[in-house]
């Protein structure tokens, strides 16, 4: 009998995809087609997905097969939302809650495929004014954000490869 990971573990693709119930290859292609969703990867490009790359990935689950909105949709949604908007909703779903979507700025018919109600919920999202240079600002700024995340969690795994082997010499 197998153990359960915890929470805190981090997963493999076969892990991810049979706890998101989707194929291994949707899991690749939602990587290319959303820029957002980056799992770290050990020597040979092996993925482990962190539990907010599981949040992410649910969220854009819940976005693409119970809200019914296309992929153009859920790019504009992480553009305007961003990634904590998206893991938030993965969350909610792997709880059970409710999902209630913040109506999207300039919300296209293209967003959502035919026949589906718009979104409903919360007023425009914090920064929804913000002029075109401070938003730019602010992606800028998002990007090293990432940039930087990414840095560590290669440290992470670094050290990880690095720490049974002092053990081994206690």
């Amino acid at each position: 009998m197998a153990v359960a990971k915890s929470a805190e573990a981090f997963r493999t693709i076969s892990e991810a995809a049979s706890e998101l119930d989707v194929p291994q290859h949707v899991l690749r292609h939602w990587e290319d087609v959303f820029g957002q969703i980056r799992p770290m990867r050990r020597a040979g490009g092996r993925r482990y997905y962190r539990p907010v790359d599981i949040d992410v990935l649910r969220g854009v689950r819940v976005l693409l097969y119970e809200e019914r909105y296309t992929t153009k949709g859920v790019q504009k949604i992480f553009r305007e939302h961003g990634v904590k908007y998206v893991a938030e909703l993965g969350r909610l779903a792997a709880a059970g809650q409710p999902i209630t979507l913040r109506p999207l700025l300039e919300e296209d018919a293209g967003d959502r495929e035919a026949g589906d109600p718009p979104a409903g919920g919360d007023p425009a999202p914090p920064g929804a004014g913000l002029s075109p240079a401070a938003r730019r600002r602010l992606q800028g700024l998002l990007a090293r954000l990432e940039e930087a995340q990414e840095a560590l969690d290669d440290a992470i795994l670094a050290i990880e490869a690095i720490a049974p082997e002092s053990d081994d010499h206690d």
